[in-house]
């Protein structure tokens, strides 16, 4: 079996002839040796660099921009096919007549790298950032930050009796609008945008544009047009990797659907037993899938994994899979060098070595920010030979790579795990093939227990699915639409929500669509319930209108405001005690159930006292909340006892340790926390002592590791 030489010149590459998928064994193991259907080979071919020439926008992006001139517009197209130049140009256009835009996308590191991109094209005194822990140059004509800014802008225009400053919005990553957790602030910030303000949408392809943008004309009077791209930039190659180290096809020559799978693919389908690589120390073997793709040139390569663990343990195994030339090395330690320069945390990293001697990396939620930064950077200036992940790569991060591999076709929810399902599996193919330094894109889809390669076969095949809504009602949305609606104006916003006109839209007769417009009701009868329950605690009076304090908690745009007010009302929070405030609030952010059995020296006596002593107060007020069917979460003195030992300066690695959190959790944590103390915080005139030390508490966690500022002036990660 030959391997393809080094020195090939282009065009004559040689590739290994496989007739008989029969790797090396030793000691009864199967071990891969490269190998390629002989189908493959006009494939390969086509691996290359496309040629460099000036820039011409695609139909789909010209179009949309011609649209944005006269309607609102919802772009749809696959990842990497150049949304961005679209927000680009219709920002330019806005921006040279004087006018202002908010560019909203949901993560704040994908609004960190386009603060750096904008600024770079419309100057940096002209562009501004908005993210909770960044706010810089808020009146600049261009703002980019997260879409809860831009909602609770929204909130605060309509309190005010005013329009929100900007003659433009752009909402990237617009089909978060079905993000369970999160979409519902979408929806909010499309019922709530005046309909003044043009309304760009930028989305990956889904399978109901045309119902999401019949929805915003009906609701805002204005028009708006889908313009769609289904092609890819880069065609996407799908293959299958066979124990033995052979590449297949998934699919037969000329084959479409799911039954037309490749001979061998399908015998591997019909087995008995799952065939899988052999595994080393329960991993998949890493080191020799580097190897079979580089034999073919398929690197850089994205391997998404289940789980963290996994992702970091991977790496170890990829030593002398694929040998670095001492140039890379160098270049890569230079880099490393420079991102790192500014952080002891980030300069001693245990992972630190694997960039610099292997060239792969792990990204995932469990590493620091500043760490994935370094990671993110390193694989988008092609300096990395593979990156290990979980499916967090796959949404909005800028990450490219000439093949994706795959070894599961399902992923947990959070509860279970379920099979992916088309949105999911295009989202992480989509980063498959790099605009401008591919001709083509691979996907890679291991055999296993977790594979089911006839789901992946009809998944390619088949259509994004449908976005739905995720409007719900919560005390925050309450408070703050009670700021300047009635109880009836309130009604008729929620007649106007994505879940009730899709449900009327399909009515086929006015009888169907009164029954069908109960959606509404649902709503309405879920406000009413917060409704009454806030009258009861003192937070609106009996003529639906806020009370004074009504009026300050409306403020609180937290994850739990009304245990933050009451323990504002009753004095609980421990006022000119920045640390122990700290502590506290973790406790509110936290959503995770958590072990609290802990040695008596990591809980200080004193923060356990407040706990229990807040916990007992709260108590009352607890009981009545659960009496009316709104549930209260536990508090958990492992995250206020984390907190409280970073606010009073312990060292980041041993709080990680002893507590026995990921640092990435840390630091998440940290953040929440933050977010939800500046809320507390601008509350100076009405609770001055306590929003003081909340801001004095927001200081003593904000700090590097937990943010970042890189040499190259990268803050706020």
């Amino acid at each position: 079996m030959k391997k393809p030489t080094n020195g090939s010149p282009p065009g004559r590459r040689r590739y290994p002839s496989r007739r008989k998928p029969q790797g090396k064994r030793q000691h009864g193991r199967m071990h891969m040796s490269p190998g390629a259907d002989p189908q493959l080979k006009a494939v390969f071919t086509g691996i290359g660099v496309p040629r460099n020439r000036p820039f011409t926008p695609d139909r789909f992006q010209t179009e949309a921009v011609a649209v944005m001139a006269e309607s609102d517009c919802l772009v749809t197209a696959p990842t990497g096919a150049g949304k961005t130049w679209i927000a680009v140009e219709t920002i330019r256009r806005t921006f040279e007549r004087g006018g202002r835009s908010w560019y909203a996308s949901p993560l704040k590191a994908l609004t960190n790298s386009k603060l750096i991109e904008f600024s770079e094209i419309f100057g940096p005194d002209n562009v501004g950032i908005l993210t909770g822990d960044r706010k810089e140059s808020p009146d600049a004509p261009i703002i980019v930050g997260t879409t809860e800014i831009l909602r609770n802008q929204l909130y605060d225009a309509m309190h005010q009796g005013i329009s929100l400053n900007t003659d433009l919005v752009v909402l990237d990553e617009a089909h978060f609008l079905g993000d369970e957790e999160r979409g519902v602030v979408w929806e909010e910030t499309m019922i709530y945008l005046p309909p003044r303000i043009p309304l760009l949408m930028l989305s990956a392809t889904v399978g109901n544009a045309g119902a999401i943008a019949d929805w915003l004309t009906t609701i805002r009077g204005r028009p708006c047009r889908v313009v769609a791209e289904t092609q890819r930039p880069v065609p996407l190659y799908p293959m299958v990797l066979h124990p033995s180290g052979t590449l297949l096809p998934l699919k037969a020559k000329g084959g479409r659907g799911a039954r037309t799978l490749h001979k061998r693919v399908a015998g591997l389908v019909a087995g008995k037993r799952k065939p899988e690589p052999h595994r080393r120390r329960g991993l998949p073997p890493f080191g020799d899938i580097l190897r079979v793709l580089k034999a073919f040139d398929l690197l850089p390569a994205i391997f998404f994994l289940k789980s963290r663990s996994d992702c970091d343990a991977a790496l170890s195994l990829c030593h002398g899979a694929v040998n670095l030339s001492d140039a890379k090395k160098a270049r890569i330690f230079e880099r490393v060098k420079t991102l790192t320069g500014s952080s002891p945390h980030l300069v001693r990293h245990r992972q630190r070595i694997h960039l610099e001697q292997a060239g792969v990396g792990a990204h995932h939620s469990g590493h620091l920010p500043g760490w994935k930064l370094v990671v993110e950077s390193l694989m988008s200036e092609g300096l990395l030979t593979a990156v290990f992940a979980t499916s967090t790569v796959a949404a909005g991060v800028n990450f490219p790579a000439r093949t994706m591999v795959f070894f599961n076709s399902d992923r947990f929810n959070g509860t279970e795990f379920i099979p992916l399902d088309a949105t999911q599996l295009h989202q992480m193919t989509g980063r498959a093939g790099r605009r401008g330094m591919d001709k083509i894109g691979f996907a890679l889809a291991v055999p296993g227990r977790y594979m089911d390669l006839q789901l992946v076969a009809r998944l390619l095949s088949s259509r994004p699915g449908k976005v739905i809504s995720r409007i719900r009602i919560n005390f925050s949305l309450v408070l703050n639409l009670l700021l300047s609606h009635t109880p009836a104006q309130v009604e008729e916003l929620l007649k106007r929500s994505f879940a009730t006109w899709l449900l009327v839209s399909k009515a086929a007769d006015s009888r169907r669509k009164s029954r069908m417009a109960g959606i509404h009701e649902v709503l309405w009868e879920d406000f009413v319930r917060h409704l009454d329950f806030l009258k009861e605690t003192g937070f609106v009076g009996d003529d639906d209108r806020l009370t004074a304090d009504g009026l300050w908690a409306s403020q609180l745009r937290v994850d739990q405001p009304l245990l933050v007010a009451e323990c504002l009302r009753q004095g609980l929070l421990p006022d000119g005690d920045a640390a122990r405030m700290a502590g506290v609030f973790a406790c509110l952010v936290n959503e995770r159930e958590t072990d609290d059995r802990m040695e008596g020296r990591l809980v200080p006596n004193r923060l356990k006292k407040t706990v229990v002593r807040i916990q007992k107060k709260l108590s009352g007020f607890a009981r009545h909340m659960k009496s009316r069917g709104f549930d209260v979460r536990q508090f958990y003195l492992r995250p206020a006892a984390m907190t409280h030992a970073w606010a009073s300066g312990y060292p980041w690695e041993t709080i990680a340790r002893e507590y026995g959190m990921a640092e990435g959790n840390l630091a998440m944590l940290m953040m929440r926390t933050a977010d939800n103390l500046r809320h507390t915080a601008n509350l100076i005139d009405v609770f001055p002592d306590a929003a003081a030390t909340a801001r004095e508490a927001i200081g003593l966690i904000m700090k590097t590791p937990v943010v970042e500022e890189t040499d190259e002036g990268d803050a706020g990660l």
